[in-house]
């Protein structure tokens, strides 16, 4: 399980950069609105993480972090940590 309190979701940016609302994705990914709020500030799985990214156009790890850089900042140490770009 994926936490938003362990990973910066990318997912409200995206959304942004594609004209698009929460309520667009959700209906692209087949869950409700409240359903897509809960997995991205709450637990999720790699199932709809995938769902969500291939929705938006992106790869699993973009939903984490911004091109071209593949980094995120770790919350607990503040190391740069690279995200691979396999799934």
């Amino acid at each position: 399980m994926f936490t938003s309190m362990d990973n910066e979701f990318r997912i409200a940016e995206i959304l942004k950069e594609n004209g698009m609302t929460q309520t667009d994705l959700a209906e692209r990914i087949g869950i409700s609105r409240v359903g897509l709020s809960k997995a991205i500030n709450g637990n999720t799985t790699i199932t709809t993480l995938r769902k969500i990214a291939v929705a938006l156009g992106v790869t699993v790890p973009e939903l984490f972090a911004p091109q071209p850089t593949n980094t995120i900042t770790c919350p607990h140490c503040g190391k740069t940590i690279k995200i691979e770009k396999g799934e």
